[in-house]
């Protein structure tokens, strides 16, 4: 049985307790690998590292830094296929969405912050003849990055690749649940000559691991992608000690369609949006409002196009959907969905777990759920599921499906299909979420905020913003 070891001072060790964690492989139910039980001691042994390199690291040329982030996405690149069947045993998603998706994007993540940091610049102010100002921009020292269990490498490297761009060391917690492309990208980091403790990765549960790196007084910052109760007690440990805080967190996206939409197109793109990484994605739109015009066309050809998916083995070519990532997490989503028959809704697919033959027998499967008949308030409509589980909603006026779209305490994401591109920008400046994708879902670009409101998070990742929160602003003022 494969053990996974942390990566701390450029060194794969086990941890100080000795104790490990079962890995499952969520496709079979069946443990594969054991994770690192890491504690506090280790967390201490990896900040320590951290401390002693960040003076020579970030004293270190960005072009130097830039050529080591390069030099990792060109391992990753030469490795994908083995990453993106770890990925896949990890998580239980397709390994084609691994190949296609996630791999590919970590590479873009090293990629682009490689970029990023060389074109990073400040400002300057002129006081007319009296005097000048500039802004230095300085790395914050030792960073925290704690990353979900979702889009395992995708997510880590999206929090690291910046971090350790602009300069800082960073001490990193990939999820306990899927921590095996974490570990393989540790392999790939000493491989690319990153200079021991730069980056130093610890194994182990949230309540250990991740409240030890977000109460830990020499660690200057937090960025956290993860459920929002996760989020609440980051902050509660973080705030005393005036950490900056980048908190990504839950979401309950509306995906509002109107009748003028280019249907085809809107069908197949909800689809995807409902059901991609079998809804386990932060962005996925699980509220589906429908204008009245358009509702039963569209409901019964959503049904009948969610019907033709397949759930099956994710090492599969022809599987749409894969497992979901831990038993745990089948058990919630299934008593959503009779929380959704007791609050009145109307199952109009599946709403079932699946069973598989073969060596799948014991995998936590469900199928994509349909559900309508719910009124927008309920709980089914303003929790978040985390699953291939879809609401469907029909309205009348712009006003309404606009009160109903802001009505839960998230916003993260929100998707409007209209041809009419005046509608759309009235209603893009109206809902109450972070990101806004007219015609078209998850269409990224690296450069823009990413981030939500009210409970979906705090602050922004990507682009500037990421080099942004990864450095402090020194303002020098001289009289001329």
């Amino acid at each position: 049985m494969q053990r996974i070891r942390n990566y701390i001072n450029g060194e794969l060790v086990a941890p100080i307790a000795g104790e490990f964690i079962d890995n499952f492989n969520p496709a079979t139910g069946e443990v594969y690998s054991l994770t690192p039980d890491s504690d506090e001691r280790d967390v201490n042994s990896a900040v320590q590292t951290a401390e002693q390199v960040f003076s020579s690291w970030s004293n270190t040329p960005a072009a130097e830094r830039a050529r080591i982030l390069n030099r990792i996405a060109d391992l990753i690149e030469r490795d994908l296929e083995k990453l993106a069947l770890a990925e896949s045993v990890d998580t239980g998603k397709p390994l084609s969405l691994a190949k296609s998706v996630d791999i590919p994007r970590a590479v873009s993540n090293f990629r682009f912050f490689a970029s990023a940091i060389q074109h990073f610049a400040s400002e300057a102010h002129i006081m007319e003849q009296s005097a000048i100002n500039y802004t230095l921009r300085q790395p914050l020292g030792v960073v925290g990055c704690i990353s979900p269990w979702n889009l395992p490498l995708y997510l880590f490297s999206w929090k690291v690749a910046p971090a350790i761009a602009a300069g800082n060391c960073a001490v990193a917690k990939p999820s306990e649940i899927t921590p095996m492309t974490a570990y393989l990208l540790s392999e790939l980091c000493i491989e690319a000559g990153l200079p021991p403790g730069v980056l130093n990765v610890v194994h182990g549960f949230g309540p250990k691991v991740g409240a030890a790196i977000s109460k830990h007084p020499q660690i200057s910052a937090i960025t956290f992608t993860g459920s929002t109760r996760t989020g609440i007690e980051i902050s509660k440990a973080a705030a005393p000690l005036f950490k900056k805080l980048s908190l990504e967190m839950g979401g309950k996206n509306p995906n509002i369609v109107f009748a003028d939409c280019r249907y085809d197109e809107m069908l197949e793109s909800t689809v995807r949006s409902s059901f991609s990484n079998q809804g386990q994605i932060c962005l996925c739109g699980s509220r589906v409002f429908v204008e009245s015009s358009l509702y039963n066309k569209f409901r019964d050809d959503f049904v009948r196009r969610t019907k033709t998916l397949k759930v099956g083995d994710p090492l599969s070519d022809d599987s749409n959907l894969g497992a979901v990532v831990s038993a745990q997490h089948l058990e919630k989503i299934l008593t959503y969905i009779e929380l959704a028959k007791q609050e009145g809704g109307k199952i109009l697919c599946s709403g079932k777990r699946v069973r598989l033959d073969g060596r799948c027998a014991g995998g936590w499967f469900v199928e994509p759920t349909v559900i309508e008949g719910l009124p927008y308030i309920c709980r089914t409509n303003q929790e978040e599921i985390f699953g291939p589980v879809v609401t469907l909603l029909p309205f009348e006026t712009e006003g309404e499906v606009i009160a109903q779209a802001n009505s839960t305490p998230y916003g993260l994401a929100a998707t409007i299909w209209t041809e009419n591109l005046t509608r759309a920008h009235r209603l893009a400046n109206q809902l109450q979420s972070g990101i806004i994708w007219i015609n078209c879902w998850m269409l990224r670009d690296l450069r823009t905020p990413f981030g939500g409101m009210k409970q979906s998070g705090l602050g922004r990742e990507g682009g500037w913003e990421a080099l942004r929160f990864f450095t402090e602003p020194k303002n020098v003022c001289v009289k001329l």
